[in-house]
């Protein structure tokens, strides 16, 4: 049988994690009936490969939210705590604009000055006691709100719905991945037919080739299994199959099968056709790939190479010649040489990086 992938931290092979145990046992019984009853939840999870029962699912959301909304609000209390906090802290320092006028003040009236008072300069180690220019940073009431919105709205929000939406995105990505190995699934399941396998033999090979067909294993793996240990029909298990079918690719090629199979039709010829289909379907997505390689060679050739040569005579010819509309400092010109234009090649080494990785089998 296919061996089950890694799905990430909060839903993770058959055995229920402590995690998810805990958050069974506080929040499972809740959502026990009503979760079992989303027909739509249940197909998804199976449809993602994510092997837990639905309120285990709901639980382990609600509890990874809500351990988020707790992160937050002491995220929230370390920088509104006051005299300690964040905030006031940063209300403690001095503003750059008062330093000065209290060191020259600070000078002429050596007399004035109170030196018990604990109003100090931490960078010059210089005493302003008493000085009548000291004054303190102030965080403003704007800044404050998005705080507050940011950490304690947006930030659990956003973590609620990532986390609900874990069963869909691991469906769209398992159906990308069924979407790369179909073709070749398809390939070799018209091979097999050709030498007159049956269908039997045919998933059970697949099955036992995780390495080579990945995601189209496992199916095949759950086909043979019904067959062979649940004591299912073959046309039965196949229809079991199009419910987890993650991709419409997989959907349509064991719906195919299934009125293949019902209708008395050839298997082999159908095997070949959506062989040929799907190679085709996976030739014109390699070209669209390779159509965006090149263009990104191509504004690569002008964004990371000729406009950089431009780019520092130009800084340079500005640093010489500064006018009052054209301001350059020698530090500004090794920020950009040495900061920015290696961010360019960093950023489009990203770039193809992740589109490769899409490709990736």
């Amino acid at each position: 049988m296919a061996k089950k992938k890694d799905t990430g931290p909060l839903f993770e092979g058959m055995v229920l994690t402590e995690w998810q145990k805990l958050s069974n046992s506080i929040f499972g019984g809740m959502y026990r009936k009503k979760a079992r009853a989303d027909k739509e939840l249940m197909k998804t999870l199976a449809q993602a490969d994510i092997r837990v029962m639905p309120e285990v699912y709901k639980a382990t959301t609600l509890m990874s939210s809500i351990l988020t909304v707790l992160g937050c609000v002491g995220i929230l209390a370390l920088i509104f705590l006051p005299g300690a906090g964040g905030i006031a802290i940063y209300e403690s320092q001095q503003t750059a604009e008062s330093v000065d006028p209290c060191i020259i003040w600070a000078f002429e009236n050596k007399d004035a000055v109170d030196w018990d008072l604990d109003w100090s300069d931490s960078a010059s180690g210089v005493n302003y006691g008493g000085c009548p220019f000291y004054d303190t940073k102030t965080m403003g009431v704007t800044a404050k709100a998005l705080l507050v919105i940011v950490i304690g709205i947006l930030i659990p929000f956003g973590a609620f719905k990532y986390f609900s939406n874990t069963a869909q995105r691991e469906k769209t990505a398992r159906g990308d991945r069924l979407e790369k190995f179909l073709p070749y699934a398809a390939s070799y399941t018209a091979a097999m037919a050709a030498a007159n396998a049956t269908p039997m033999k045919i998933f059970k090979s697949l099955a036992a080739n995780e390495r080579i067909y990945g995601e189209i294993a496992y199916d095949s793996a759950m086909i043979y299994r019904d067959i062979s240990l649940l004591g299912m029909d073959l046309i039965t298990a196949i229809k079991h199959a199009v419910d987890r079918a993650a991709s419409p690719w997989a959907t349509e090629f064991f719906q195919g099968m299934v009125g293949t199979l019902s209708s008395g039709g050839n298997l082999k010829l159908y095997f070949l056709n959506r062989a040929e289909h799907y190679m085709r379907e996976n030739r014109i997505r390699l070209t669209v790939f390779l159509e965006s390689l090149g263009l990104m060679a191509e504004s690569y050739v002008v964004v990371a190479v000729a406009m950089p040569l431009f780019l520092i005579v130009m800084l340079v010819i500005m640093f010489w010649v500064s006018g009052a509309g054209s301001q350059i400092t020698e530090g500004q010109v090794y920020g950009i040489v040495m900061g920015v234009l290696p961010m360019i090649h960093i950023a489009y080494c990203i770039l193809v990086w992740m589109m490769s990785e899409e490709q990736k089998m």
